[in-house]
C-alpha cells in the first residue's frame, strides 16, 4: 500500500507498506476514506509539536469504513461507516481502571505517538470505532474536532442568561461556539485576528466579538467590543461567567470571581 510518512520535520515521503493481516480479537481493519488536517499535524510537520516522534504516519481525524472485524467485536460490521476516537488507552493502568481514560499512563494518540491514518488500510481497536451511518466520510472526519468543543461546553454547562467567552476563533473555538449557542447563553468570541471575528459574526451569527490586543487582564483594560448594533458595555462589568479557551499561547482569562473556565487546547511551545 502507498503510505504517506513524515520522516522528519518538513519532509514527507511515500512508502510502500503491507496490507494489515486479519484483525485480532477486539480489533477491526478499516479503510480510510477521509482525513482531517489538524493543528497537531501542522505542528508535527513544522517540528513544533513536542509530543510528536519521527518517523510517523500522521492522521487522527478519520472517516473510515470497516473492512473486517476480529473475534468479540459486535457493535460494528464490514461496510459500516464510522468515525474514530483516536485516543488509545491501555485499559489496565490506575487511571483507566477508574474510568479516567484521558489520563491513561500509557496514552497513545493516533498519528502522534503511534502511526495514524494517512494510509489506505490499517488495524485499530474496534472499541474506538463509532458507527455513523447518517454521516458522510468527510463528516465523520470532523466528529473528533466537534467533540472537543462539545466536551468543553458540556463541562462548562452554560445556562440561559449567562455570558460565555470563547477565546480563540479557530476550528476548536468555532466547534465550541456551535454547542454554546445551543445553550441559549450569550456567547462572546475573542481573537487577535480580525478576519476570524468577521467570520464568527457574518457566518456563525455571533453578535459580540472582542479584538484581543495582547494586554494584561490584570490591568483591567477592556479591549474594544464589536457589535452589529449598539454596544451595552455595562453588560461586561462582571466579565464572563464561563470561559472556553482554545489557545496556542499561554494566556489569562478575565472572568468574574465566581466564574468557571474550560481549557480545550494549548500548545506547550509558546513560540508556535
Amino acid at each position: 500500500m502507498q503510505t504517506l510518512l513524515l520522516e522528519k520535520p518538513k519532509h514527507f515521503t511515500f512508502i510502500d507498506t503491507p496490507e494489515p493481516p486479519a484483525p485480532a480479537a477486539g480489533e477491526a481493519v478499516v479503510r480510510v476514506h477521509a482525513v482531517g488536517i489538524c493543528g497537531t499535524d501542522y505542528g508535527g510537520y513544522l517540528g513544533k509539536m513536542p509530543f510528536f516522534s519521527y518517523p510517523r504516519i500522521p492522521g487522527h481525524e478519520l472517516g473510515v469504513e470497516v473492512v473486517a472485524v476480529g473475534a468479540g467485536v459486535a457493535h460494528v460490521k464490514p461496510g459500516d461507516r464510522c468515525c474514530f476516537e483516536p485516543y488509545i488507552n491501555c485499559q489496565a493502568c490506575y487511571s483507566c481502571q477508574r474510568g479516567l481514560t484521558n489520563c491513561c499512563e500509557h496514552h497513545q494518540t493516533l498519528g502522534v505517538h503511534c502511526d495514524g491514518g494517512l494510509r489506505p488500510l490499517f488495524a485499530v481497536p474496534a472499541r474506538k470505532l463509532h458507527p455513523s451511518p447518517n454521516l458522510s466520510h468527510a463528516q465523520n472526519a470532523l466528529v473528533e474536532t466537534l467533540a472537543i468543543g462539545c466536551h468543553a461546553v458540556d463541562r462548562g454547562n452554560p445556562q440561559l442568561g449567562e455570558n460565555v467567552l470563547i477565546i480563540g476563533a479557530g476550528p476548536i473555538g468555532l466547534s465550541a461556539l456551535e454547542f454554546a449557542k445551543l445553550s441559549e447563553a450569550r456567547v462572546i468570541v475573542m481573537d487577535m485576528v480580525a478576519a476570524r471575528l468577521d467570520f464568527a459574526r457574518d457566518t456563525m451569527g455571533v453578535a459580540d466579538t472582542v479584538v484581543a490586543t495582547g494586554g494584561d487582564c490584570a490591568a483591567h483594560r477592556r479591549p474594544p467590543v464589536r457589535r452589529r448594533d449598539r454596544c451595552h458595555r455595562q453588560q461586561y462589568q462582571h466579565g464572563a461567567g464561563i470561559g472556553v479557551l482554545q489557545l496556542r499561547r499561554p494566556a489569562r482569562l478575565c472572568g468574574h470571581h465566581a466564574g468557571r473556565s474550560r481549557l480545550s487546547a494549548c500548545a506547550a511551545d509558546a513560540s508556535s
